[in-house]
């Protein structure tokens, strides 16, 4: 299926747009909440943007302002960057490494960006099979959640070669409020993605352990987190997951358990292979296959303090 070589019509932020940028094809593969929003916004500054999901009712609701459909992956083969957000290795791999895949239909100096959160090895392996085809490959994935991707507040990690990361720059500055160069060795994005999720996921665990001790106390919960979050815990993660845990939001999911297990499992992997002890990381993960014991799979990784909650006696729902 060819691209179009005109600028779709719509909604676009033209104090954005550039002559070139009106009309670079990109594709998008994963049509998540992620990937969702990565597409609209593109749309909205004025790119012909194709996409691609397994799902057809999500390629569906983006042709509807504006997007191609690309009903196989070989529909992508003209695009001059394909945007990839999946939610696995193995869903990665099966996109860019099989005869039909990214690395084997895109052209010559195309780019990959893949804004997956997945292992440092499958992003030392895309690179090298990129690179054999004459491609780039850049790791970019983001510190966020659906909502901040939809509101263009991200934050992208991104590692790459240089001219790689600086074709892709304007594009991915427009999908977040601020772009880190972590390197030219595009695994240290993954690694440096993996690392802060562990952070989140084990302030998680303690906000939740602690709002608990509170609670049973006879402080209440809303007095608690008001306390804390506007005294010496005043991060983004204290303040927006705390604030998941104290009104019980944990449906729908900006992360569900599934997912956290599996960052969670590829940071103690990474920590394993580098020797560096990570005792907290392993408790969190322990935590978060306790939750998929108790059948809360469809829950935020927030409902890691509906657990502490559970765990002290507390009469808490889901």
């Amino acid at each position: 299926m060819p691209l179009p070589g005109g600028p779709i019509t719509g909604p676009a932020t033209t104090q954005h747009k550039s002559a070139e940028s009106a009309t670079e094809r990109i594709g998008i593969v994963g049509l998540g909440h992620m990937g969702h929003a990565f597409a609209a916004n593109l749309i909205e500054d004025g790119h012909n943007v194709l996409v691609h999901d397994r799902d057809p009712g999500r390629v569906a609701d983006l042709v509807r302002i504006g997007a191609h459909a690309a009903a196989e992956l070989n529909d992508l083969a003209n695009c001059d960057t394909v945007l990839t957000s999946l939610p696995d290795d193995d869903a990665l791999a099966a996109v860019a490494l099989p005869p039909h895949g990214l690395a084997n239909i895109l052209a010559a100096k195309s780019v990959h960006v893949s804004m997956s959160t997945v292992s440092p090895d499958l992003s030392r392996r895309l690179t090298e099979e990129h690179a054999r085809h004459g491609q780039d490959y850049v790791a970019a994935p983001v510190l966020g959640n659906p909502d901040f991707a939809a509101a263009r507040k991200l934050f992208v990690l991104v590692a790459g070669a240089p001219s790689a990361v600086e074709k892709v720059r304007p594009l991915l500055e427009r999908l977040g409020q601020r772009m880190f160069v972590i390197g030219q060795d595009a695994a240290l994005a993954n690694l440096f993605k993996l690392a802060a999720n562990v952070l989140t996921a084990t302030t998680l665990e303690c906000m939740g352990e602690v709002l608990a001790l509170l609670r049973k106390g006879g402080i209440d919960s809303d007095l608690g987190f008001d306390v804390l979050t506007n005294s010496l815990f005043d991060s983004r993660v204290h303040k927006n997951y705390g604030a998941k845990i104290v009104g019980a939001r944990y449906s729908p999911p900006g992360m569900a358990v599934p997912l956290a297990i599996k960052d969670l499992r590829l940071a103690l992997a990474e920590a394993e292979r580098t020797a560096v002890p990570m005792p907290a990381a392993s408790l969190v993960h322990d935590r978060l296959v306790a939750m998929t014991a108790r059948g809360w799979t469809d829950l935020d990784w927030s409902a890691l303090g509906l657990l502490a909650a559970v765990d002290a006696g507390l009469d808490d729902h889901r």
